[in-house]
């Protein structure tokens, strides 16, 4: 006689299959614009920084950020969605599409990149002149983009991370609005305590979702009264980030100076700058 049991686990034997893993590739995107780039060829002189040339920081310039949340993650790639959902005694409703929900709390809709973003403005509120338009240079349209350092929260504040996400969210979109043409940033790094300085993570993510155009149209990225963690931030990402934005960085040491580059009648210097 036939063993049931025995044809069963035959026939289930006949039946298994090898699955074969596809090919995988692993090639990183290297397309215009990408922060990866293969032309990782010469910097400029004034971004070639030796190690054995920087000073070394006393207590308040030590790289305190790796702890405090303003860590080096380049891993993560995925672009913020939108901001997360707002703490627990904020009140939110998340019933207003654009200005007040059912609570008074302030939200505004914004589209970056072909996808819809809302973003928390009362939260972000104290922190609006974090960006500002700097007035024209040269001929047309060519804005200057001031981003002010000074003005970001504390890394300490309640909620940090949701602050930030919204923050992000709201840069990017003022971004968009405030360039036609070709532009330049101008970062204020003066007057700016280390637990205000956002981590390698934020601003890689701003990079990233700034629209294609907006990157290719950016001329310069000037940096005023940069600090020895800025420029050690800087020599840091130099293997992940293109020569070609590598080259559109400048250092400025003093206002004098910024003024010989671009006009400075429509740009707004805070006060712990000026001093």
């Amino acid at each position: 006689s036939i063993n049931p049991l025995h044809t069963k686990n035959s026939s289930a034997h006949r039946k298994r299959r090898t699955l074969v893993a596809p090919d995988m590739n692993l090639s990183l995107d290297q397309s215009e614009g990408s922060l990866l780039s293969d032309d990782f060829l010469d910097t400029p002189d004034d971004l070639d920084i030796n190690v054995d040339d920087i000073e070394t920081p006393d207590e308040t310039d030590s790289l305190e950020f790796i702890t405090n949340g303003n860590d080096l993650e380049w891993e993560d790639d995925t672009p913020i969605a939108s901001a997360k959902a707002p703490p627990a005694d904020s009140n939110a409703d998340g019933e207003g599409v654009d200005g007040k929900g059912v609570n008074g709390r302030l939200w505004r809709t914004v589209i970056i990149g072909e996808q819809e973003h809302r973003i928390d403005m009362q939260v972000i509120q104290p922190y609006l002149h974090v960006i500002s338009h700097g007035g024209y240079y040269g001929e047309g349209l060519n804005a200057i983009i001031v981003f002010t350092a000074c003005y970001l929260p504390d890394s300490s504040c309640p909620d940090y991370h949701y602050l930030m996400e919204n923050l992000f969210l709201y840069v990017v979109s003022s971004l968009e609005m405030l360039v036609a043409e070709d532009y330049l940033i101008i970062f204020m790094n003066g007057g700016t305590p280390r637990s205000k300085m956002p981590g390698i993570s934020w601003l890689k993510k701003c990079y990233q979702m700034i629209d294609r155009r907006l990157r290719k149209n950016l001329k310069s990225l000037i940096i005023a009264h940069p600090s020895w963690f800025i420029r050690t931030v800087i020599a840091i990402s130099k293997p992940f980030i293109s020569v070609k934005f590598m080259n559109k960085i400048r250092y400025v040491h003093s206002l004098e100076e910024l003024e010989k580059i671009v006009p400075m009648d429509h740009i707004q210097i805070p006060e712990c700058v000026l001093q």
